[in-house]
């Protein structure tokens, strides 16, 4: 794998996951060193000429106005480990920095996380607006690529200034403290360095707040878990198309007349994704009097042996001509028989309305990446060093405290994200609920199971999981960022809370993708049912039979009744059209999916334990194994983002 070369302008998301979850390595691109290093040699020539600046000579946040003095006031009572070898106060200043707010709790983060962490903080620190030193700049480099892996605790971070405290994790590493994961073994941090090969550092003038005071910790999360919603968004559109094949839908509410006429980007993305995904398929669309309803199976049911092995019956109900009244033009259209479809021209809202709730959860997640892809390459330290300002008479006008550590709009963002999940796992589960319930499941059976004996419960608690998993993603919806608690005595009045918004979004991927999964797993069953029985009609059709034909259908008139005669050639007509259908199947990505699904769960002909099917299915969505099926879902008639 190639590595991947940081300046501070051009990182990108995928760029940015390859090196967090794919252990790409990182290289500093040499003419941006040089202004890295040219910012860095104004910091110590001014220092040298004994100008104040924040950070640097003076204390942080509350204690910004104390100035360091030349000495230490007690030279005589300085403990071994603070003087450290004759280190000055300004260097004694960036090391405390980094020791003392070292101080998060909680399980630590994936490694992911923290690589991601690490590749943000080079990439912004080569912008050359930090003061860091290059050599400093690439030990920690080499901490990445070298595989040291610091341990930050999850919690502790406010959002402003920056991710202090996590950030702090991450370096006390290169000072030789803290812990590490190296090759997978949690160790102290100066047994990780040295187990790498690496020597701790020294941090000079401003390198502790240049190291820590940023946003790395939640533009790190926000980037993994926009990733993972990418994925996401199109395995919702694939779990939503197939539950669509499963229902024998209508694919009116999906044309691309309909969309240009209310244009919001996702929204129009979303149904020429799911037209893309239905490319095909014969379920769609189908008349409604070809699609027969589910019925238990009986020793009766079939005369054929190839058929007894089935597991349901099929049915339809015959409308007599005396009751088409006001519908005529209808049955002009379709025969007079009721199955499994009803006779209705629109599906339900978590049907019809899919591109506009899929597409709204896009547009969130658009909105969010094009925050995040600013922040990829912005500096978000303080204070900011501008070496070559024009004009600069004072200090000030070169080194500027200013406020790009707040993380709001970071937070505010995923805030927006945040929201969109549990209406994205809500549909979902609606698509779910409907395929189980026998009054809305449009004709198959309750629960997804044939229950001939009564003694099955089929698919029933599969939707009980989805909902609650739903209730726990919404529980968790709440926007962090519109509570801010004051920190640093005051003097940092107002933070954003975006580390804990972007980590709670991160978390709540596992369990979007796991009601989806269930989707995908429950609309398999539901889609086997729907083919089998409409090829059961087709089949028995093409036998040539019309009485065999005619025997599954209610409603029918006695022979001697003055209806029978065109009860006769109304099913003969019948017999006619599903002889002449081709054999009935789901769209070819929907196919695709189906069959990685029937690769580790088989069909479930009758009750059985389900733990296994569950891990299985949803081991397959964190897999991405559905990723082939499922995108890219941009494709040629998809309107652009902006």
């Amino acid at each position: 794998m190639d590595k991947i070369i940081l300046d501070g302008r051009s990182l990108t998301r995928a760029q940015l996951v390859a090196v967090a979850r794919h252990g790409a390595a990182v290289a500093l691109e040499p003419t941006q060193l040089e202004r890295v290093q040219h910012a860095a040699d104004f910091l110590a020539e001014k220092v040298s000429c004994g100008e104040p600046t924040y950070g640097v000579t003076t204390g942080f946040g509350s204690n910004a106005d104390k100035l360091l003095g030349g000495h230490r006031l007690r030279d005589e009572l300085v403990t071994q480990d603070a003087a450290r070898g004759g280190a000055s106060l300004m260097e004694e200043l960036q090391h405390n920095l980094i020791v003392t707010h070292a101080v998060c709790v909680g399980k630590p983060f994936a490694p992911e996380v923290v690589r991601a962490m690490l590749v943000i903080r080079i990439n912004t620190l080569m912008r050359g607006h930090s003061g860091i030193r290059v050599s400093t700049l690439e030990a920690l480099t080499a901490v990445l690529n070298r595989g040291v892996v610091p341990v930050v605790p999850e919690k502790g971070s406010v959002g402003a200034s920056g991710d202090l405290a996590p950030l702090s994790h991450l370096a006390i590493v290169l000072l030789g403290g803290g812990e590490a994961f190296f090759e997978g073994e949690r160790v102290p941090g100066a047994e990780a360095l040295k187990r790498a090969g690496l020597e701790p550092i020294r941090l000079s003038f401003k390198e502790g707040l240049a190291l820590n005071n940023g946003t790395a910790q939640m533009l790190a999360t926000a980037v993994l878990a926009l990733d993972d919603l990418e994925y996401l968004l199109g395995v919702a559109d694939l779990a939503a198309s197939m539950s669509l094949d499963a229902f024998a839908g209508r694919s009116g509410a999906l044309r691309p007349e309909v969309h240009a006429l209310r244009p919001h980007p996702g929204q129009v993305d979303a149904a020429a994704h799911v037209r893309q995904l239905l490319a095909g398929s014969t379920l769609v669309d189908i008349p409604y009097h070809l699609v027969p309803r589910f019925k238990p199976w009986s020793a009766e049911a079939w005369a054929l042996p190839e058929d007894q092995a089935l597991s349901f019956d099929i049915g339809w109900d015959w409308v007599p001509a005396n009751q088409r009244h006001g519908r005529e033009a209808f049955y002009a259209r379709f025969l007079p028989f009721k199955g499994g479809k009803k006779h209705q021209p629109q599906d339900a809202y978590c049907l019809r309305c899919m591109p506009q709730v899929h597409g709204a959860v896009r547009d969130a997640w658009a909105q969010a990446c094009r925050v995040i892809d600013i922040e990829l390459n912005s500096v978000t330290d303080n204070p900011l060093i501008f070496p070559d300002a024009e004009g600069a008479q004072f200090i000030e006008e070169q080194v500027i405290s200013a406020g790009h550590f707040h993380g709001m709009p970071l937070a505010l963002a995923m805030s927006y994200v945040k929201a969109a999940i549990p209406v994205l796992a809500s549909i979902s589960e609606r698509r779910l609920n409907k395929l189980v319930d026998p009054a809305t499941n449009d004709g198959l059976p309750a629960f997804l199971t044939g229950n001939e004996d009564g003694t099955d419960s089929g698919f029933m608690i599969v939707q009980y999981t989805a909902a609650a998993l739903v209730n726990d993603l919404a529980t968790r919806a709440h926007p962090a960022s519109v509570y801010s608690v004051p920190t640093s005595a005051n003097a940092e009045d107002h933070v954003s809370m975006g580390a804990n918004e972007a980590r709670h979004v991160l978390e709540m991927m596992e369990d979007l993708g796991h009601v989806l999964a269930l989707e995908l797993y429950t609309a398999a069953q539901a889609l086997d049912y729907r083919r089998e029985m409409l090829n059961a009609a087709r089949r028995l059709a093409a036998r040539g039979d019309w009485r065999a034909l005619a025997a599954k259908i209610g409603n029918a008139p006695r022979e001697d009744h003055p209806h029978y005669a065109q009860f006769e050639q109304e099913v003969r007509q019948l017999m006619a059209a599903l002889a002449a259908s081709e054999n009935f199947h789901a769209g070819t990505a929907v196919q695709t999916a189906h069959a990685l699904l029937r690769e580790r769960i088989a069909f479930m002909h009758r009750d059985r334990a389900m733990d296994g099917d569950i891990r299985a299915a949803c081991a397959l969505q964190q897999q991405r194994a559905f990723a082939a099926a499922a995108h890219p879902w941009l494709v040629a008639d998809v309107v652009d983002y902006p």
